[in-house]
């Protein structure tokens, strides 16, 4: 693809994630809009059975799976089809860990929807750009932990963001060049902790922090963003993607979660995305780009009264966004630390191991441990070994601080 000469012919897209939130709202999409849209393979992790059907209804040309064996695939395609009536469906199937990672590079594809959860998206991000796809990235971890190792491996205009909140700033970017721009100012929800102080949280339970009050997303997303890690990968995302220093990125919290995000231009402008919450519309304007694709969502009721709030950040309850900003700035393989010791913490809160606070306290206490070591943060611009060596460090030290000794990483823990 001509990432410089965009075209509005039919795309062909591979969906990884296919059975997670923004994989099931991607294909809303798509079958909403088959003129533009077709779906050339999926990938998921286990969840066969619904994987299955989406590749029975989608015909997709290949299917890949992390769990479950060849056969076990094979099995619950075939049951899917029966059931649907289908006849002389075969499509490729490929499974085991590295199943995404080379769909993402099908031949017979145009775009790649990222829409993996985790770190474990930055081998299939790197595949896609690799393979000259257009790549709309809703996994932010890959961008994140890889760093410059994204950055150098995308052509101009071959990376395209998903998140709603830098769909929104790609937006706003087209009312002015890069040399107008003084500050990038994010949305966020502020969670279902909203208002509260540090020492309220710490009786908080999983089911209280799972309970956002606007999004519908999975367990580590919507916990993110109770903690406010969520938001934190946003701004090191933003300031990846734009190329704008960290210190120029702002956080405002917004209840109703209808402006995304906005720009602020150095005459004093600001230019702000605004829609009623729904992946749909960033997802569609992804794969899509840069064409808007009509229908993908409902737009803002202009004759209903209504009223929208801005509110200042509690840095003091919620201190994510600014152990992130200090862990960019170190550099290297910093950011992949980070993301994997709070991967893990969120696991052990999930468990009843650790409170609410302990969370993002062990991140700061992981990412400040292998600052000390020499092969902890690497500097300058990582190989795809040395990210997933940092994440083994900063797994193995976050579960032992969690209290998780005896987790087989640790056995192996330098």
């Amino acid at each position: 693809m001509d990432f410089s000469a965009p075209s509005r012919e039919h795309r062909r897209v591979v969906i990884l994630g296919s059975t997670g939130s923004i994989g099931t709202q991607a294909l809303e999409v798509i079958a909403e809009a088959p003129d533009r849209f077709s779906v050339a393979a999926l990938a998921a992790g286990g969840n066969l059975d619904l994987l299955a059907q989406q590749a029975v209804s989608t015909r997709a040309a290949a299917v890949g799976a992390a769990g479950g064996t060849e056969a076990d695939l094979e099995r619950a395609i075939a049951t899917a089809a029966d059931d649907a009536g289908v006849r002389d469906y075969a499509p490729v199937i490929l499974t085991g860990p590295d199943a995404a990672s080379r769909l993402a590079a099908w031949p017979d594809a145009d775009v790649v929807l990222n829409g993996i959860t985790g770190s474990i998206g930055l081998a299939p991000t790197l595949a896609a750009l690799e393979a000259g796809h257009l790549l709309a990235l809703a996994n932010k971890e890959s961008l994140i932990v890889g760093g410059e190792l994204v950055r150098k491996a995308a052509a101009p205009g071959q990376l395209v963001p998903v998140d709603s909140e830098h769909s929104a700033i790609a937006q706003a970017l087209r009312s002015g060049g890069a040399d107008e721009v003084d500050r990038l100012v994010l949305t966020a929800s502020g969670g279902p902790f909203r208002g509260m102080a540090r020492e309220k949280l710490v009786s908080v339970t999983p089911a209280q922090a799972l309970a956002h009050p606007t999004w519908a997303m999975g367990k580590v997303i919507t916990t993110n963003s109770a903690t406010m890690v969520n938001k934190a990968l946003e701004v090191i995302e933003a300031h990846l993607l734009f190329d704008i220093p960290l210190d120029r990125i702002d956080v405002v919290v917004h209840p109703q979660s209808v402006v995304h995000s906005m720009v602020q231009f150095v005459d004093g402008s600001t230019i702000a995305q605004a829609s009623p919450p729904d992946m749909r519309l960033p997802i569609a304007l992804g794969i899509g780009w840069p064409f808007r694709v009509p229908g993908s969502a409902t737009p803002c009721d202009w004759s209903a009264a209504s009223s929208w709030t801005f509110e200042p950040l509690d840095e003091d309850a919620f201190p994510a966004i600014r152990l992130a900003k200090a862990a960019a700035l170190r550099g290297g393989t910093a950011m992949a630390v980070y993301n994997a010791a709070n991967e893990e913490a969120v696991e052990a809160f999930h468990s009843g191991i650790i409170g609410f606070n302990d969370i993002v306290d062990t991140v700061a206490a992981v990412v400040e441990e292998l600052a000390g070591s020499p092969a902890g943060l690497l500097p300058g611009t990582p190989t795809l070994h040395d990210v997933l060596d940092a994440e083994h460090r900063a797994r193995a030290s976050a579960r032992l601080r969690c209290g998780l000794q005896d987790h087989p990483l640790n056995t192996n823990a330098e």
